[in-house]
């Protein structure tokens, strides 16, 4: 079927009333259903659990119960401070299914970050282990909203989760929820200012659905496995992987090491069947330096998913070796996820390109006033209202909600330009555009080229104040390991970089880093690189 064809078939069904937890859960905890395995935990240890649907509805309930018996209701803000393990998504079930709203939080967050998140949503619980409460002590007398804190372990000043799930009923009847009612908010990032709460309502979980479905190659099909090294505190982890194959009825493996081992990696999806999986751009890089892995590991992958920051011919070709399928990239953000994807199976990949609309989406290069522009022209990436998988708005920020929007466009501030078959090519965040000697220069592309040469394993570019041009590009490369910084190959990474692009776009600059910042979700920081940049010395 033809990527045209899919397109004009596909129509939306958002019923008018839908929770995230009843549709993940419960709809597959009846009868011969209910015996489904849904989660597979590997703590890393040694130790693997299975779950069923039947079982997941039970504690969920059990769980629901516990957090209404603590005074949580309806519209309250709940906390997740927990990595990829069975209560973290225990939690998520039974809050969506009280009528709650889930604020998923990531497990690195120091106090500072813990303390504007839970201050900001006006968290009334918050759900963790024995470390999450020692953080939590130290700021809770600063949260004023904030009740009672529940821990997966023995912690002083917590209550314990297993007593409160031995307590609680096992009969829980879900919250009726409209698709549009609040479900959870997820914070941005927070690469251009303090981070936003991103409200989004019970649809959001069927609005994702055609964004997974078409770059998982006609997701879910008999024998499929889900995994995602991207913590579920995050739009990835949480929503381009757990909660729509839970949707689907697909079995989802839980296992996140504190650090990514691309090894490791490989062993696990063998050892475990992996059939589909969501790598971020910087896994993929990681695993590239890894020898040999299809011989030596024998996963047998059936789809693999990427987004986060534009992956070029380099990792498409090898992708295709080691993993054994396209790597079909995909994009989106927190606010309007997935909307536009690649699908190897249905059209031609265009490298460097993030694909086409997902069917279901209308995606368009806009100008500032939120007027389309002409193929080949930079523009904002805007996505059409009304659309299932948009956000609501931003959790007590109307001002921010407001400048979101162009008229019917919810502007996403990446920059990007469509060619004249639709594919969108993608340039730079609005803040990340170089501009040098008069031309603009988007970041992706040159990093695309830097990452083709033999010496690069990871690369990050940033304008940087010239008097002469505006700007001019600096790199930031890290090095494979068998390969030495110097002079020597700063020039050779210039020429090779200047002979394949163009010669306003080389780096006139190139500085050996040994890591580079990045988001907890994977981004490189350019801000960062920024202000180090006109900060330091200017090297070779």
């Amino acid at each position: 079927m033809s990527y045209q064809a899919i397109r004009r078939a596909f129509r939306w069904r958002v019923p008018a009333r839908f929770n995230i937890g009843v549709a993940a859960c419960d709809a597959w905890a009846e009868g011969e259903a209910g015996a489904r395995v849904a989660l597979i935990y590997d703590d890393g240890a040694g130790r693997i659990e299975t779950y069923d649907f039947a079982r997941l509805k039970a504690l969920s309930d059990r769980f629901a119960n516990a957090l209404r018996g603590l005074g949580i209701e309806r519209g309250d803000r709940v906390g997740i401070l927990l990595g990829q393990r069975p209560e973290t998504a225990i939690a998520h079930l039974a809050v969506y299914k009280l009528g709650a709203i889930a604020v998923p939080l990531f497990t690195l967050f120091g106090e500072d970050a813990l303390e504007y998140r839970l201050g900001h949503s006006g968290a009334r619980a918050v759900v963790t282990d024995a470390a999450g409460v020692a953080r939590l002590a130290a700021i809770r007398d600063r949260l004023d909203a904030l009740g009672p804190v529940i821990s997966i372990e023995p912690a002083p000043g917590a209550e314990t989760l297993d007593d409160l799930l031995a307590r609680a009923s096992s009969s829980f009847e879900a919250v009726e929820t409209a698709a549009d009612d609040p479900a959870l908010i997820i914070y941005t990032s927070g690469t251009t200012g303090p981070p936003k709460g991103a409200l989004h309502a019970h649809r959001v979980l069927l609005g994702h659905m055609p964004g997974v479905s078409f770059p998982h190659r006609s997701f879910p099909r008999p024998g499929d496995l889900f995994w995602t090294p991207a913590d579920w505190a995050w739009i990835g982890g949480l929503l381009d992987a757990l909660l729509p194959a839970w949707f689907s009825g697909v079995p989802v493996l839980a296992h996140r090491a504190r650090k990514f081992d691309p090894e490791r990696a490989f062993a696990l999806m063998a050892r475990h069947g992996v059939r589909n999986v969501f790598l971020p751009p910087t896994a993929l890089k990681m695993m590239r330096e890894v020898e040999n892995p299809r011989a030596r590991f024998g996963h047998d992958l059936r789809s693999v998913g990427s987004g986060g920051e534009t992956l070029g011919a380099e990792l498409l070709a090898w992708g295709e070796e080691a993993l054994g399928v396209t790597i079909n990239e995909f994009y989106g953000q927190t606010e309007v996820n997935l909307v536009v994807a690649n699908c190897a199976d249905v059209m031609p990949i265009k490298p460097g390109s993030m694909g086409r609309a997902v069917p279901g989406h209308t995606v368009e290069v806009v100008d500032d006033q939120g007027r389309a522009v002409p193929a080949g022209e930079v523009g904002q990436i805007a996505v059409r209202r009304p659309d299932p998988v948009m956000f609501l708005e931003y959790w007590r920020n109307p001002q921010a909600t407001k400048a979101k929007f162009a008229g019917e466009w919810c502007l996403t501030g990446d920059l990007a330009c469509r060619d004249d078959e639709g594919y969108f090519h993608f340039v730079g965040r609005e803040d990340d555009v170089i501009t040098s000697a008069g031309y603009r220069i988007g970041p992706g592309e040159v990093e695309d080229c830097l990452m083709k040469h033999p010496a690069v394993a990871m690369a990050a570019v940033v304008g940087m104040p010239d008097p002469l041009r505006t700007e001019i590009v600096k790199a930031f490369v890290v090095l494979r390991s068998d390969a030495r910084p110097g002079e020597a190959l700063a020039r050779d990474i210039q020429d090779f970089v200047r002979t394949r692009l163009a010669a306003h776009e080389y780096p006139r600059e190139v500085a050996f880093v040994d890591s580079l910042p990045l988001t907890a979700t994977g981004k490189v920081m350019r801000r960062v690189l920024r202000a180090r940049a006109t900060g330091e010395t200017p090297a070779r």
